[in-house]
């Protein structure tokens, strides 16, 4: 199978994206069903703040065509509350509190520490190691959850299928061959983010696909992306796509130490959200990198 690239949104629910990226006369509870049909991946980051129910993400996957993914952002509460420590019955939580009711459409799963957060090996080791690969692992887990998950859980997937986690860090610590090293025995994916200098900005590609996130080329959250920036990233997702090396990045480790592969599985998002800069900046994108139109035609708006 070729190298799917999916260029889309983190979150879809902003005000200013109102009458701008959606239509004047489109309602809130369509805003979904609109958004999926223009990206082919959208960021889930309410599961960020706090725990879903299944049937929230039941809905979701029934607002989407068929063939849209979903990235899921894990809890906020396992990385900058625990921390990653004596994460084990969180991790149980989540993996139990409705992924499995996405489907197909579940997609990668993002980790994002803190910037307070300074790399320590054997934590890192400890908590890759709780991560689960494939939906059977994760229905195990998903066993070990806390008494208060009772009745809000959703413990057996519909089918098997692999699961795929990715990484983003933000202490300048993690800029250390060991932690690619750690990242790379778990075939956990390290997200090359573009914060604007503020954090990391690491190119290492440590699994069998890419996750980036783009988060203003200037300031944080908000700022937009020029053509020439654009076609910039265009060439480092073709490359990667290609199973190449992009030029022009940093990298933790020397760049021949990355695992080979012929191609690679591409994820990227815009979380530039807080104008309407994103949802324009990942069509631009998506049409420099000519994907065309994967779904069928945009929902009715009613």
């Amino acid at each position: 199978m070729a190298a799917q690239i999916r260029i889309g949104v983190s979150g879809w629910r902003y005000a200013p994206w109102r009458g701008a990226f959606y239509p004047e006369d489109l309602v809130q509870a369509k805003e979904l069903a609109f958004a999926s049909h223009q990206f082919p991946a959208i960021e889930l980051n309410g599961s960020f703040y706090a725990l879903q129910r299944p049937s929230s993400y039941a809905r979701w996957a029934a607002d989407t065509p068929e063939g849209f993914v979903f990235t899921v952002k894990a809890p906020r509460y396992i990385t900058h509350i625990l921390r990653l420590r004596e994460a084990r019955a969180a991790v149980a939580n989540f993996m139990a509190s409705g992924l499995f009711a996405l489907g197909a459409k579940l997609g990668p799963i993002l980790w994002q520490l803190p910037p307070s957060l300074p790399f320590d090996a054997a934590l890192l080791e400890d908590f890759l190691a709780l991560l689960p690969h494939d939906t059977d692992a994760a229905a195990t887990l998903a066993q070990a959850r806390e008494d208060r998950m009772h009745g809000r859980e959703l413990l057996q997937p519909s089918r098997p299928w692999r699961l795929r986690h990715a990484l983003e860090v933000r202490h300048a610590s993690y800029r250390t061959p060991e932690c690619i090293d750690l990242l790379r025995r778990h075939r956990v994916a390290l997200v090359v983010a573009d914060t604007g200098g503020r954090w990391p900005e690491l190119g290492d590609v440590t699994a069998d696909f890419l996750y980036l996130r783009l988060h203003g080329a200037q300031q944080l959250y908000a700022s937009g992306y020029s053509d020439a920036q654009i076609a910039q990233w265009g060439e480092r997702i073709r490359a990667w796509a290609n199973g190449q090396a992009p030029k022009g990045l940093e990298t933790a480790a020397p760049p021949d130490t990355a695992p080979r592969r012929t191609e690679r599985d591409v994820f990227c998002f815009f979380d530039n959200t807080m104008k309407i800069h994103a949802p324009e900046n990942a069509l631009r994108l998506a049409r420099y990198l000519q994907l065309g139109t994967h779904l069928e035609a945009a929902p009715p708006r009613a």
